[in-house]
């Protein structure tokens, strides 16, 4: 079974805990989880649509209702589920609907996908923590998750393999610099 469908499944014996958030370009939370301790994979995708197997090109268009997300496979001895929320609600802005910066378009939602009834329960806490820190209202939707399809190859890891890209640089490297400079006790060594 490949590394992605074996997260699509929920993984099996000693894979960790997956957790599956949007919070606009999945290249962006992508990168960062990648840099936290305790995560083990992270696979790019797309959730809460209703086309199966859908392509880039389709979720582009905004038709298809899926979120480009990520799966963030995690060692919950390592990292808990509060904490991987915690890092989702400081590393993207949950108070625009529909959008990130430059990017717009309901594939570009603000969500939490929960595996079930004790991590709805955990994200409905982390969203009202965490709007302590916004001024305006947080506008993360928190849906139970029917299915996830890993996206194309090539958004897989994206920002490490083209950092010098004009979008990786003007968007994604400030992101990461924020995460270092929060999240420093949580970093990979």
């Amino acid at each position: 079974m490949s590394r992605h469908a074996h997260l699509q499944a929920g993984g099996g014996a000693g894979s960790g805990v997956h957790a599956t958030l949007g919070g606009g370009c999945f290249w962006c939370l992508d990168a960062a989880y990648r840099q936290i301790e305790g995560v083990r994979d992270v696979v790019a995708g797309y959730a809460g649509g209703d086309v199966a197997n859908p392509s880039y090109e389709a979720v582009c268009t905004g038709r298809t209702g899926h979120a480009e997300v990520v799966q963030v496979d995690f060692d919950e001895a390592v990292l808990g589920y509060d904490d991987v929320l915690r890092i989702f609600f400081t590393i993207h802005d949950p108070t625009t609907p529909d959008r990130q910066g430059g990017d717009v378009g309901t594939q570009y939602r603000s969500v939490i996908f929960t595996n079930d009834a004790d991590q709805e329960v955990a994200a409905r806490a982390a969203l009202a923590a965490a709007q302590q820190h916004w001024d305006d209202p947080i506008v993360t939707h928190v849906e139970p998750l029917a299915e996830f399809f890993p996206a194309e190859e090539y958004h897989q890891d994206y920002y490490a393999r083209n950092p010098w890209a004009g979008y990786c640089a003007a968007v994604i490297s400030p992101k990461l610099h924020k995460l270092r400079k929060t999240w420093q006790h949580r970093l990979k060594a």
